[in-house]
């Protein structure tokens, strides 16, 4: 009898010693939530963190989290690979230029329905579903996005015309400021619309560089399927400065699809965001991980 009296006591003390260890995880965090209370964080929101199905409702948990304990997250999504599917299902195959979609007006069409209409939707439900209160906006909303045509720029220097393809000219940030008052976390699809009223397709990366800038954002968070960024050797870099980000995008060292995070990253700093992030989002809890412990996670980005 006392053998199974010591086995329970032993018992006892270890769930008492695991919820204790939970008590000091969550003290941890406090001088993190009492630091960025009532500051706005801007997420951009991609890669497998938006496509799989445990890291979606993760996302969704963290990024309530946030909203509960104060902070004031917005989000930005893409949808490339959603595009493209749909595309395909229509019987309309994809062009790229560069690494730009070529978009012409049916083609646009197609981005808007996906983006605005479906991912939007999709990501506003599944916040909700949690007991969240997201709202989904695109930059036609309030206008929120006033954008204008981009031109590609070939390697010889010559500029190619790829359609419907804009960049921000500017964000107007009172539609998102008065729903983060009311408590609600905008969700932002990057569509933009022109002076005479045309959609552009924008980049998601760059976007929520500029919304970062407009929001005076104290972080912007980067979610992506890699680590970080790496140096020409492989080795993870933790900060990481405006010149020598220059010099690793000269060298093609940062290229691809890395090179607009970078790029978004600056100009958000440049703007007045405080902070740039670009981070793991196949991590699970990575948002909570680089917003909430000392050391974080990914690759720190300053001017």
């Amino acid at each position: 009898m006392a053998k199974n009296s010591e086995v329970r006591s032993h018992g006892v003390e270890a769930d008492t010693q695991a919820m204790v260890q939970r008590a000091e995880v969550l003290l941890e965090a406090l001088p993190y939530i009492r630091a960025f209370q009532g500051k706005t964080l801007v997420i951009k929101y991609g890669g497998a963190a938006m496509e799989q199905a445990d890291l979606k409702e993760q996302f969704a948990k963290d990024v309530l989290l946030l909203r509960l304990v104060g902070m004031r997250p917005v989000i930005v999504h893409g949808g490339g690979p959603q595009i493209g599917a749909v595309m395909k299902r229509l019987g309309k195959e994809p062009r790229f230029v560069g690494g730009m979609r070529v978009t012409d007006a049916e083609t646009m069409e197609i981005v808007e329905m996906v983006l605005v209409g479906k991912i939007n939707k999709e990501i506003v439900g599944l916040i909700n579903l949690h007991g969240g209160r997201a709202v989904g906006l695109s930059g036609k909303d309030g206008s929120l996005i006033r954008a204008r045509k981009r031109l590609h720029r070939q390697a010889d220097g010559t500029m190619v015309d790829i359609g419907l393809v804009g960049e921000v000219e500017a964000v107007n940030p009172e539609p998102i400021r008065v729903l983060e008052d009311g408590g609600f976390i905008p969700v932002i699809a990057p569509v933009g619309v022109g002076s005479t009223g045309e959609t552009y397709n924008i980049n998601a990366d760059l976007v929520a560089g500029d919304v970062a800038a407009a929001l005076f954002a104290e972080k912007l968070i980067h979610l992506t399927d890699v680590q970080g960024i790496k140096s020409g050797g492989g080795k993870h870099i933790s900060t990481l400065t405006k010149r020598e980000a220059e010099r690793l995008i000269k060298s093609n060292v940062i290229d691809g699809g890395m090179i607009p995070k970078v790029e978004s990253a600056l100009r958000a700093l440049v703007g007045g965001a405080q902070k740039a992030h670009i981070i793991d989002g196949r991590v699970p809890h990575a948002i909570l991980l680089e917003v909430l412990t000392k050391e974080g996670i990914g690759t720190e980005i300053v001017l």
